[in-house]
């Protein structure tokens, strides 16, 4: 058993946090720059101090240095050794904790090949790409075998391809060797890719912690709302396949045809940024394209948000500034308009 409990923890701008991570949980906390992740993290790893209590496997550890915690960690800057190989980054943890040479030549011959990085030995950190420095760094906190992981936005400041390819990876490597993980991010998507469950923080505080789906579908109030992009939840009476690899779902007043082979699905989620509205009809064929009626248009920095009626269904589209100056909306004008069904999400039934 490796789980790990915060009893209202108070640090910084975190305040009052309770939070449980279970055993063998991949559990991500996600929040805006500023929002508290890395402080709940350090707090974990004992690397602060703090008020309140963690607890691990249920025994308090407020009082254990962080070496003693059993707790790897992968900070967001990194923290490799410049001065030292590859090789020697991996095996720093081993060598003052005291390891056997052969034990330590062993494990960390053991975790270069389990994160592909043999070729990459005797290499020092400036001679590695993004990717390679992050596959170290992960390799270098699990050489010690810890019971928790705690990684600090570990995709960060890679490229959108080798962000994805690692984030499988990572996924794959920690539910295979079943170790119990808390990461942050402040990237929704990464969060859902890996996550088992998710917290979502804001401003110090805990305002969901539920499961991806849940999040999206059940938002607890509006700054969870907010963060998730403000999506359009379509509750669907009816579902029947098509053809191979499309559905068509019904609403009260929408009927709508999507990419999907399985199960009837009981709601969509469709983001304001998928929806696209016109004054004039737009040309293509007539696939998910609606008429309807402007109710409410309401401008931010970058942006303008357009509730829009379809019958009795209200949808809430999101134009940039530059495309909404092009056309010409006003409240009770009838418009066209077209989902795009880039980002779906469903739940089936």
């Amino acid at each position: 058993m490796s789980d790990i409990e915060l009893v209202n923890v108070n640090k910084y701008i975190c305040r009052d946090i309770n939070l449980k991570i279970e055993d063998k949980e991949l559990f991500v906390i996600v929040g805006t720059t500023g929002a508290g992740k890395t402080t709940m993290l350090n707090v974990m790893a004992g690397v602060t101090d703090y008020n309140g209590s963690v607890l691990i496997n249920g025994v308090n550890v407020d009082s254990i240095a962080p070496g003693k915690r059993g707790v790897g960690y992968l900070f967001q800057d990194l923290a490799l050794f410049p001065h030292l190989t590859v090789e020697s980054n991996i095996a720093f943890g081993l060598r003052a904790k005291g390891y056997e040479k052969t034990e330590i030549d062993k494990s960390v011959s053991s975790l270069m090949e389990m994160m592909r990085i043999g070729k990459l030995a005797r290499r020092y950190p400036h001679m590695l790409s993004g990717g390679e420095k992050k596959r170290v760094a992960l390799a270098r906190s699990l050489a010690p075998s810890p019971a928790i992981l705690l990684l600090d936005e570990p995709t960060s400041s890679l490229d959108h391809k080798t962000a994805k390819y690692l984030r499988s990876e990572l996924n794959s490597l920690l539910k295979n060797m079943g170790i119990t993980t808390v990461c942050v991010t402040h990237d929704l998507r990464e969060a859902e890719e890996i996550a088992d469950r998710i917290a979502l923080i804001s401003n110090g505080e805990i305002e969901q912690v539920s499961s991806p789906t849940e999040l999206f579908f059940s938002p607890f109030n509006r700054v969870v709302s907010e963060f998730i992009g403000m999506p359009n939840i379509i509750e669907c009476r009816e579902s029947r396949v098509l053809a191979s690899g499309l559905m068509e779902v019904m609403s009260d007043d929408l009927r709508i045809v999507l990419p999907y082979d399985g199960n009837n699905i009981r709601k969509i989620a469709i983001w304001p940024d998928d929806i696209y509205i016109s004054d004039v009809k737009p040309p293509g064929p007539a696939l998910n394209r609606f008429k309807g009626r402007v109710e409410e248009i309401a401008q931010y920095n970058s942006s303008v948000r357009v509730r829009v009626s379809i019958g009795k269904t209200i949808l809430l589209a999101e134009l940039p500034v530059t495309a909404f100056d092009e056309i010409s909306l006003e409240q009770g004008k009838q418009v066209h308009v077209v989902i795009k069904l880039r980002r779906l999400r469903y739940v089936e039934a």
